[in-house]
């Protein structure tokens, strides 16, 4: 697309009502890279995204970040929004209602939870209340033997009133320290989505369950009664994060067996999202930072977007 602030121009002036309903149901996985506001939780270690911390974020950097996540999720959706949003990196509540304020016409709400995150970045949530109504959620927490990580986000919901889904939204540990010496932290936390998954297929077998977020690692088809629909696109050398010039997939989607023959996975990847990689030739991400440097682009990560078909 090449004009994509047509749509985000437009969004605010076409009556809600006018929204066309499709067969399909659409679910976004973005890692948005920091979403923070610019006021100090006591709580949380948020320095660096100050006015005065190191990557001087300011009032008019948070508002710019908002509108750029809000641009990615419009053009993503068009007319039609996305059922289900799930966001890595929040840092509150705040940011969200920003965010679904910005997105009014699409009417999102949102499932969000602090986290144990030492950094205040958290997983969320945002439904659209028109065609989503969350029965129950909880954060399940990851025992990192003292260590601090994200929880999982457990969502169940009911679609147009008659199909349930089974939500989980990760963002596992990192690589920081090497992916060696922290691959049983991810571990950890797949073995805590796993019984999660287990305890579902256990009371119903034909359960729909939807596994989304920022694995930090390679795609693989390791949570049993769940197929990981990623795979392809790594082994096509495609992905949504690039580090020293090898893209990889790092976000990714499970889907359960119930749900795996009507699923289609999409990278979205238009050129405005992209920006040229000097260093490694090629494209990657146009990210807001490099180092402490500000670009003002809209993320490390590409989304992914999962659409799902003859649901009924």
């Amino acid at each position: 697309m090449k004009h994509p602030r047509l749509i985000w121009i437009f969004l605010f002036c076409i009556p809600c009502g006018f929204l066309v309903a499709q067969d399909s149901l659409t679910i976004i996985s973005y890692n948005v890279e920091n979403l923070f506001d610019c006021e100090h939780d006591t709580l949380k270690n948020d320095f660096s995204f100050l006015p005065d911390g190191d990557n001087h974020w300011t009032y008019y950097r948070y508002q710019t970040k908002l509108d750029h996540i809000a641009q990615v999720l419009v053009n993503i959706s068009g007319w039609e929004s996305a059922a289900l949003v799930g966001l890595c990196e929040v840092e509150n509540a705040h940011c969200l209602r920003s965010l679904c304020y910005r997105l009014k016409c699409f009417h999102y709400k949102y499932v969000h939870y602090e986290s144990p995150d030492e950094r205040g970045i958290d997983v969320a949530l945002l439904y659209d209340s028109t065609k989503v109504k969350v029965l129950n959620s909880k954060p399940l927490w990851v025992d990192l033997r003292g260590d601090n990580t994200r929880d999982i986000l457990y969502v169940k919901a009911l679609l147009h009133d008659q199909d349930t889904l089974h939500t989980m939204l990760c963002h596992l540990p990192s690589k920081l320290g090497g992916s060696a010496t922290t691959d049983w932290k991810r571990r950890a936390a797949k073995q805590v989505i796993q019984q999660q998954v287990d305890s579902l297929l256990q009371v119903q077998p034909n359960a729909k369950i939807v596994v989304m977020g920022d694995m930090n690692s390679t795609p693989t088809n390791d949570l049993h009664g769940l197929h990981n629909t990623m795979i392809a696109f790594e082994q096509l050398g495609q992905g949504t994060h690039k580090y020293q010039g090898i893209w990889s997939c790092l976000d990714q989607f499970y889907v359960s067996s119930s749900l795996a023959s009507c699923a289609q996975t999409t990278i979205f990847s238009p050129e405005w999202l992209l920006e040229e990689d000097t260093k490694f030739l090629g494209h990657q991400p146009h990210r807001t930072y490099i180092g402490y440097r500000y670009y003002g682009g809209y993320s490390d990560h590409l989304p992914i977007v999962l659409r799902i078909s003859n649901r009924r």
